[in-house]
């Protein structure tokens, strides 16, 4: 009876024992779902209590978006625990699972993660931020919001105002840049630019003020020289991917996009050492890099047949993703296309059921978006259809220029019949009107 009992004993400790490495095993896994803890001065949000805590609050808010997975997420955890230590009691930080807020992640037009936004000044209008995902770069775009909440609130100087008289444009050819007029300034201008991205408590920058202001001189009547002042106007450095200063930019005439500038990366840092560069390099016959939509089968064979690749991408309706999200992904495809500029690819895109017989050849399969790479000669072809970011679509293209991808057959041989529709006017779908593109008749 005695064995009896002390079997019985034996098992019920054995049994409590699991319990307990069970439970335990329970509460880190739990602790562990999150990337953050209450400790780290990082809100967790959802969509049960993100109008509540964020939209209705009269505070600055810097939010992630992250995926469990995400490995750019963990890289970015050090970095955003340290914003969050430095901004304590100014600017508010919070996070959100993407996966499981999906329809947050929607609302917000959230292609990948990490994607961080400000929710600022217009909290139905919250800033992205496309800077180095460092802690300086993102309390930088955060301090310039507490500043346009300043002048909202007290008034004073506009953060848009003429320079500050300590500004190297004062009494120089140099021009001081703004964000709301550069494009019409800078990009649709028929001159060259040369631009200076700059702070004003850069040493480096400092230094490199009289030598561009006579850059500014010498090269006065042939190119137009300016500079933005990053620490004012973060947004505009985060478009230009600007990850220290002083960086400079050629900026060729009517460049559409901030991936056509090219980055000075001589090291003499003097105005003889630019001026030199930009006379003896051919930098104003480089192209601006284009993808083309398919309009014709005329675009789609122009774009193309000199090539070795043809990237094909198809991409959602505007009822799906607006004209915001469409332009943020032509965008990722641009910034990733100009580092193949130099390479026999050519780059085109498609509005998704607009073209299916071409969609059909291809497999695309109503996915939406999808990248198809072709190359006729080899008659081969591989798929992409993973997130759109500029990390995921380069390393599948890395991956298919250096062969490694994976490939299937394809048969180039009998093309696939392309309507002919009218272009993209670059606006929202109408809502009496069920396509964002609009066939037109085939010229007879």
């Amino acid at each position: 009876m005695n064995q009896l009992n002390k079997s019985w004993s034996i098992r019920i400790l054995v049994i409590l024992a699991l319990c307990s490495v069970l439970m335990l095993f329970m509460m880190v896994a739990g602790q562990s779902s999150g990337l953050y803890s209450p400790t780290d001065g990082v809100v967790e949000l959802s969509g049960e209590n993100f109008d509540s805590t964020v939209l209705q609050d009269d505070a600055i808010w810097v939010v992630q978006f992250y995926a469990s997975w995400c490995s750019y997420c963990h890289a970015l955890v050090p970095e955003y625990k340290q914003l969050a230590k430095a901004l304590k009691g100014v600017v508010k930080l919070g996070v959100i699972n993407g996966e499981r807020n999906s329809e947050l992640s929607a609302a917000y037009e959230v292609q990948g993660f990490p994607m961080i936004k400000i929710f600022g000044v217009d909290k139905k209008n919250p800033i992205n931020f496309f800077g180095p995902r460092t802690a300086i770069a993102i309390a930088e775009s955060a301090m310039a919001e507490i500043k346009k909440q300043i002048k909202d609130v007290i008034g004073g100087e506009d953060p848009e105002a003429p320079p500050a008289k300590d500004s190297i444009c004062m009494d120089s050819d140099v021009i001081e840049l703004q964000p709301n007029d550069f494009k019409e300034q800078v990009l649709k201008s028929q001159d060259i630019w040369l631009v200076e991205f700059y702070t004003p408590w850069c040493p480096h920058c400092k230094s490199l003020a009289p030598e561009w202001i006579k850059v500014a001189k010498e090269l006065k009547g042939k190119f137009k020289v300016g500079a933005v002042d990053a620490s004012a106007h973060s947004e505009l450095a985060a478009e230009y991917k600007v990850q220290g200063y002083p960086t400079i930019f050629y900026i060729p005439a009517q460049t559409e996009h901030a991936a056509d500038a090219i980055e000075y990366k001589g090291s003499k840092r003097t105005a003889d050492g630019i001026i030199d560069w930009v006379n003896t390099q051919d930098l104003g016959l480089v192209p601006a890099f284009k993808i083309v939509e398919i309009t014709s089968e005329d675009a789609l064979f122009n774009a193309c047949v000199n090539e070795d690749w043809c990237l094909l991408a198809f991409l959602p309706t505007l009822k799906d993703c607006n004209a915001k999200c469409r332009n943020h992904m032509l965008n990722v495809l641009r910034g990733v296309g100009h580092n193949y500029k130099k390479q026999r690819w050519g780059w085109v895109w498609s509005e998704a059921t607009v073209q299916m017989p071409l969609e059909k050849g291809l497999g695309i399969n109503y996915k939406y978006p999808s990248l198809a790479v072709v190359n006729c000669m080899k008659m081969k072809m591989a798929l992409f259809r993973g997130p759109m970011t500029t990390a995921a679509v380069d390393e599948f293209l890395a991956n298919i220029a250096k062969e490694r991808g994976k490939l299937t057959s394809v048969n180039c041989d009998d093309l696939p019949r392309i309507a002919n529709i009218a272009p993209w006017d670059g606006k929202d779908d109408k809502k009496d009107s069920p396509a964002g593109a609009h066939p037109i008749p085939d010229e007879l």
